[in-house]
């Protein structure tokens, strides 16, 4: 461990920021907005199971903790929401091209530049806990042949980054969407979340089921769910794992 107190938690390795942010949760120690980075981690986790693959001490590995003790389980998208828009705060002013790729990917161009998970806990009918891992590519110019389309901040600007610098800054700009979510600002984060799709007001393509299907962003549910419309202006929604992107 390098550096250690309530706000800001900095380890030379762990396996996990979200899993050490939940111990820290977990045993009283944690306070809202309280930020956990690791240079490196052994089993950093993504959606549907996946790994975040990082170099060590080249990219932003870090969790965010918060207590959105005001918001019903219900509206628990608005946290990837907030979240995502952090992101998108902090790396479009740096670069050209940056979205929101639906549900918790940013993108620069087709290529995937930072992962969202999000881990809560609930007691009764709200939550008490959640933690927001984010995987940012800073300075990593070299990436496995698995990884379908990662680019990195410094391939894109041939500038280094300080993933202390960038946690904190993203952060700050978080705390203020936190706050706006907690005032009941939900129109404006609705407004912002959907202008920054990726491919909103485009043609693409879709599959499910093994199928693919052609249709256009139409919106963001009441619960997260994709809404599409079809040439034949049908609408569909679809659940996080129940479609993908062909990219």
């Amino acid at each position: 461990m390098q550096a250690e107190n309530q706000n800001f938690v900095v380890l030379s390795e762990t396996d996990s920021t979200n899993n050490y942010a939940n111990s820290l949760i977990t045993a009283g120690k944690a306070v809202e907005g309280a930020v956990v980075l690791s240079q490196y981690q052994t089993r950093g986790r993504g959606q549907r199971g996946n790994y975040w693959e990082s170099d060590r001490g080249m990219n932003m590995l870090s969790s965010i903790i918060l207590f959105p003790k005001f918001l019903p389980p219900c509206k628990q998208f608005y946290l990837s929401k907030i979240v995502s828009l952090a992101l998108f705060n902090w790396l479009d002013p740096k670069v050209s091209g940056v979205s929101v790729k639906w549900p918790n990917d940013i993108y620069v161009g087709k290529r995937k530049i930072a992962g969202i998970l999000i881990e809560t806990t609930i007691q009764g009918n709200f939550f008490h806990s959640a933690v927001a891992g984010i995987g940012l590519n800073l300075n990593q110019t070299v990436f496995s042949k698995e990884l379908p389309n990662p680019v990195s901040l410094k391939e894109l600007t041939g500038l280094d980054y300080n993933p202390e610098t960038a946690v904190v800054e993203i952060r700050n700009i978080l705390m203020g969407w936190y706050e706006k979510l907690q005032a009941g600002l939900v129109s404006e984060i609705d407004a912002q979340y959907l202008q920054h799709l990726f491919r909103r007001n485009e043609w693409s393509q879709y599959a499910k089921d093994g199928k693919l299907l052609e249709a256009r962003i139409a919106g963001i549910g009441e619960f997260g769910q994709l809404i599409l419309k079809d040439r034949s202006e049908n609408y569909s929604e679809h659940l996080f794992k129940e479609i993908e992107f062909v990219l």
